[in-house]
């Protein structure tokens, strides 16, 4: 079940060579067969991004799966998935992995996504990531507008992270499609071990770090407060508040 009920692995002996089908897999396409072909940083990134957007929504079956085939004690010179490249050169580096990321992974990082109209939630953004800078110089703080980044690259930082915030200006009562989108594929990944709060600009109703802040809950997260709104665009005394806001979080989660 490792992503499909028809997942299966083969173990050539003799070759000892495991065939993998789903699992250990990247969406990388190279010229380069092998992992000690192409560079180390795109081949981990590929492959933690397939394991966040794929793998992850089963992580205790997975973490059972890599259990049960380290137990084997199987003499490994290549792992051969169905699709990315072939793990030649210390086939066993991406098992480990599996075994870390099946349990509630996490990193030093706070990962803020957001969308913007008018800049307003933007300047919103930034402010808060000051403060959370302030606040701790140890912890990695990204940036990411949702309607700009690529979604799947946002989720693999969503899965990095210790903490995020999500942000939206609101809109007819609620929060931007790009959001909306964000929320509901975060939902589908069932992320473990991390907190949340939610941040947005207004000019009406306000309704949208409230509403982000239920689905935070329904998709795992852990809310660390009640979120934070701005009225218009925040002027200098709340971009204050924000890098206030910031700093509270990041001691919050700290």
């Amino acid at each position: 079940m490792l992503h499909w009920p028809d997942t299966m692995m083969t173990y050539l002996s003799g070759d000892e060579i495991l065939f993998s089908n789903d699992v250990f897999g990247q969406h990388f396409a190279t010229e380069s067969l092998y992992n000690d072909l192409v560079k180390q940083d795109d081949l981990m990134w590929e492959a933690e991004k397939y394991y966040a957007n794929i793998i992850n929504m089963y992580s205790p079956m997975a973490n059972r799966k890599v259990k049960e085939l380290m137990g084997m004690n199987l003499p490994l010179k290549m792992i051969c998935p169905s699709h990315g490249v072939m793990w030649k050169k210390n086939p066993q580096q991406i098992i480990d992995k599996y075994l870390e990321w099946s349990q509630g992974y996490q990193e030093n990082q706070i990962t803020l996504v957001y969308d913007t109209m008018w800049n307003a939630t933007r300047k919103m953004a930034e402010a808060i990531a000051e403060g959370i800078l302030e606040a701790d110089k140890e912890v990695t703080v990204k940036l990411f507008n949702a309607a700009k980044e690529d979604k799947n690259d946002i989720l693999t930082e969503l899965f990095h992270s210790k903490a995020v915030l999500v942000g939206s200006p609101t809109i007819n009562y609620g929060f931007s499609y790009a959001i909306a989108g964000i929320l509901e594929m975060t939902r589908g990944l069932k992320l473990k071990n991390k907190k949340a709060a939610a941040f947005g600009s207004y000019g009406w109703s306000g309704d949208a770090p409230k509403m982000i802040s239920e689905h935070l809950v329904e998709a795992g997260f852990e809310l660390v407060n009640d979120g934070i709104k701005m009225l218009w665009v925040p002027d200098e005394a709340a971009l204050a508040a924000c890098r206030e806001y910031g700093k509270d979080f990041a001691l919050k989660t700290k």
